[in-house]
């Protein structure tokens, strides 16, 4: 699976991934690149897997999202990135941050899906799609079947998720989108004391907040990588001073 991809900035400059949610694309990041690019980076964006313009697959898992994402900074060269994930993309990444800690030196989760630690409770096919429409924007581009699988196996407990969660190395920003958001916030704020150096900032605009609060977003995100480098970063072997989950509201 090589995903199509965007590869902008120079190629020697320090390497940020950005990574979409479930039912959008690459191009949901075109008002942050600019500034990623202007601060001196490489700025690479892919479609995921089922989305945009990246092939179509038969099954969806959680793990071939990161499998690709892997793939592709392999492919790149890159063994020393920022990741950035929204939504199913920060799920993604932070399973490349839990299995390959090493290659991520700061780590961006906006309103990742938090599965729960035992079952909670199965969702019919309806109800799927249901979600599926009240959580894409139809105007774009993927595969309905990644975004239910998606939905569907995020609804299942995933006890090993939460058990890895301490690998997590890098520096990590962990954004909540409040209560108007569908993700609990109260369920971030679990993961955020599982990652050792993670800091938890509620901007409450929603679930989208790169795209309903832009400016917010990039200043609380750009901030937060030169703190990360000025605190150490990259990639620490072992979390010398932890913010354990260090929390504030914006």
């Amino acid at each position: 699976m090589e995903l199509h991809h965007r590869d902008q900035g120079p190629r020697d400059a320090p390497a940020v991934v950005l990574l979409h949610g479930g039912g959008s694309r690459g191009a949901t990041w075109d008002l942050f690149t600019p500034a990623l690019i202007e601060a001196g980076h490489r700025v690479v964006v892919p479609d995921l897997r089922g989305h945009g313009s990246s092939p179509r697959s038969r099954r969806y898992t959680l793990n071939s999202h990161r499998d690709d994402v892997l793939a592709l900074l392999d492919r790149l060269g890159l063994d020393q990135v920022t990741l950035v994930g929204h939504s199913l993309g920060g799920f993604a990444a932070s399973l490349v941050a839990q299995e390959w800690p090493d290659w991520v030196t700061r780590l961006v989760l906006e309103d990742p899906p938090a599965p729960p630690r035992i079952c909670e409770g199965r969702l019919s096919l309806g109800r799927l799609l249901l979600l599926s429409i009240g959580t894409a924007d139809p105007r774009r581009r993927y595969d309905r079947l990644a975004l239910t699988s998606a939905i569907a196996q995020l609804r299942q407990a995933q006890p090993q998720w939460w058990d890895a969660l301490p690998a997590i190395t890098a520096p990590t920003l962990l954004l909540s989108g409040g209560p108007a958001s569908h993700i609990a916030p109260a369920r971030l704020a679990e993961v955020a004391a599982r990652i050792p150096r993670c800091e938890l900032v509620t901007l409450p605009v929603g679930h989208r907040i790169h795209s309903t609060a832009p400016d917010r977003f990039r200043e609380t995100v750009m901030k937060f990588l030169g703190d990360a480098v000025r605190d150490g970063a990259p990639a620490p072997t072992s979390p010398a001073s932890p913010v354990d989950g260090a929390v504030r509201e914006e």
